[in-house]
């Protein structure tokens, strides 16, 4: 028994549209995943595309079972609150596993891939330098387009 049959026009429509655009929104992010070749490349975006792309297989489930009140929609809400939870938290996850790893290692920064700043010894936390790093103090001289002798910065 199928209820597709009892769905208006306008309806199967837009559900045909919102799960075709999920799918290629998906796609997409597989296929970032597939081409880029560095890591903090490839995590960003099956990320981003395919929890969109399964955002709007959601909504099309939502249309459809809402248009037919066969049953709530809470299961989508659930799916999509889920989705929307985890899937920033284990991207910030894998991208600070993958920092730390690769401070530990030591490995070198270019100018394509993300630099992952060394861990230096005796660093103060706060942001300011150490007293052995800092620059040493220049003697104030006079401005030279007045005549006295203050620093006029």
């Amino acid at each position: 028994m199928t209820f597709a049959t009892e769905l208006p026009t306008w309806t199967a429509l837009l559900i045909a549209a919102l799960v075709l655009l999920g799918a290629g929104l998906a796609f997409t992010g597989s296929l970032g995943l597939l081409r880029f070749n560095r890591f903090y490349e490839r995590v960003h975006a099956p990320t981003l595309a395919t929890t969109l792309g399964a955002g709007c297989v959601l909504i099309a489930s939502m249309i459809f079972f809402s248009v037919l009140q066969t049953r709530p929609v809470v299961h989508e809400i659930l799916i999509a609150i889920f989705l929307t939870l985890t899937t920033p938290v284990t991207l910030m996850l894998l991208v600070r596993a993958a920092l730390f790893r690769d401070r530990v290692e030591n490995k070198p920064c270019n100018e394509v891939e993300t630099c992952a700043v060394p861990a230096a010894k005796n660093r103060p936390r706060s942001g300011r330098l150490a007293p052995s790093q800092a620059e040493p103090m220049k003697p104030l001289t006079h401005h030279p387009d007045h005549g006295d002798k203050r620093d006029h910065r």
